[in-house]
């Protein structure tokens, strides 16, 4: 089997950028819809918007597993040169997509109404948020398989690809959301509506793109949906594990995350507002360390499957030392103007003042948490899922014993340090793995005689 060249600082970056881009994107809809909104309807729709999409937010981060898991085999596959499995990967990974697609349809009347009793909203959002979660619900199958397609498109290196398909989502999204909730006055229902058209439109010109691409690589005397392979036992049952795992992953991270903003309340609104201006900074970060990751996740993915440990070796290192590169970047930036973004963000003095002193605690948290995003991309890649799962469980649990005593003695500053050694202990137990990995590498390589000449 022919070798695969070692990626570049540059090949590296190649892949980042539009990832990068497609989720800085992101956000930008979350604006405009608030815009629309906010300018022609009232206080009631505009908590609707932030309550349906704050329940879509936690139900679709739940099954983030389907882009993971996608990616990681993708990637094996194309690294073995085994394109009926690059192929049969992406039909398995479609079906479950659309399969719990329609049980979010049917489920939908108690998600919200679970949802609702919650969040305990006024009357008047209540009943509005209901009404967007009950058309917005009809994206979920086009939402979970754009993750399918992300994941392929991840794994293949395809990322420009992905960012067209991102694009014309919220491209699509922004227009119909001023055309329906703005000239045509359909206020929370024509934002829903317009979603769901966008949804389903980047679905359908993702899948195309994807048929498109892999009928260009078909040179196999497979045919192009290989039935066999998609049906394998051991292949679902590698699929289905990786998956759970992924998502009891998921799940603890969002847990982690919750259980911080939840503690961050206990110490008043103006704690709470403070964390939440600080918590902008890091989600602003993750857009550049999850653009690393993501490529990581391609590269070492391809090196696993050719069962090359050198090219795995240079992939991890070229692309940890990018990674926290950009970290250093990004938090002496934060440093520098933190408070002067602060300042453009409220105009609350007391909130302005807390974070401003809390400033140096999301500067730490950046450079200390991009060898989790690194590990994680790394772990996703080579499908090594089992450990994904043990380091959120003691990670979690880490987080949760030492914030207890942190918060005791030192307050909000203590939750902040916990939240720091949260994402420190993270990262430690993805890397305690990293020689068993290498071994599984290595091991494959001697069995296949596979060499570097």
């Amino acid at each position: 089997m022919e070798q695969l060249p070692d990626p570049t600082y540059r090949s590296i970056l190649g892949i980042a950028w539009p990832l990068i881009l497609a989720n800085a994107a992101v956000p930008i809809l979350g604006l405009v819809d608030t815009a629309v909104i906010g300018r022609g309807g009232t206080v009631s729709e505009l908590g609707a918007i932030a309550f349906g999409s704050l329940i879509f937010s936690f139900v679709y981060w739940g099954f983030g597993f389907l882009r993971m898991g996608t990616t990681g085999f993708v990637a094996q596959a194309q690294g073995a040169r085994n394109e009926p499995e690059v192929r049969a990967t992406f039909t398995r990974a479609g079906v479950l997509a659309g399969v719990f697609g329609v049980l979010l349809l049917l489920l939908g009347r108690p998600i919200i109404w679970i949802a609702l009793k919650l969040l305990s909203a006024g009357e008047g959002v209540e009943t509005l948020a209901g009404e967007y979660f009950r058309v917005r619900i009809f994206g979920a199958p086009a939402t979970l398989t754009s993750f399918v397609i992300a994941g392929v498109l991840i794994g293949l290196g395809e990322t420009r690809l992905l960012l067209w398909v991102q694009l014309l989502l919220n491209g699509l999204n922004i227009v119909l959301d001023l055309i329906f909730a703005g000239v045509m006055g359909w206020g929370v229902r024509g934002v829903a509506i317009g979603t769901v058209i966008a949804e389903w439109t980047a679905v359908g010109f993702g899948i195309y793109v994807i048929v498109r691409l892999l009928k260009a690589r078909h040179s196999d005397d497979q045919p192009f949906i290989p039935l066999a392979l998609v049906r394998s036992g051991s292949l679902i049952k590698a699929t289905l594990t990786a998956h759970r795992d992924l998502m009891i992953r998921t799940i603890l991270l969002v847990f982690s995350f919750a259980w911080f903003t939840q503690q961050s309340a206990k110490f008043g609104d103006g704690a709470l507002a403070a964390n939440h201006v600080l918590l902008q900074f890091i989600s602003f970060a993750s857009f550049f360390l999850d653009g690393i990751a993501f490529s990581a996740e391609s590269l070492v993915g391809t090196s696993a499957g050719a069962k090359d440990l050198d090219r795995f070796n240079v992939s991890v290192r070229r692309s940890n030392r990018i990674a926290f590169g950009i970290a250093l970047a990004l938090a002496a930036f934060l440093a520098a103007f933190g408070s002067a973004f602060i300042r453009g963000l409220t105009d609350i003095v007391e909130v302005r003042l807390l974070a401003t002193d809390l400033l140096v605690f999301p500067v730490i948290y950046i450079v200390v948490a991009v060898w989790a995003f690194q590990y994680d991309g790394i772990f996703i890649g080579v499908t090594r899922s089992r450990e994904m799962r043990n380091a959120s469980v003691v990670s979690t649990a880490a987080f949760l014993a030492i914030a207890w005593p942190m918060i005791s003695r030192f307050g909000n500053q203590g939750l902040w340090l916990a939240f720091i050694a949260y994402a420190a202990v993270r990262s430690l137990a993805l890397l305690s793995y990293m020689p068993q990995v290498r071994a599984g590498i290595r091991a494959d390589s001697k069995e296949q005689g596979v060499e570097r000449v």
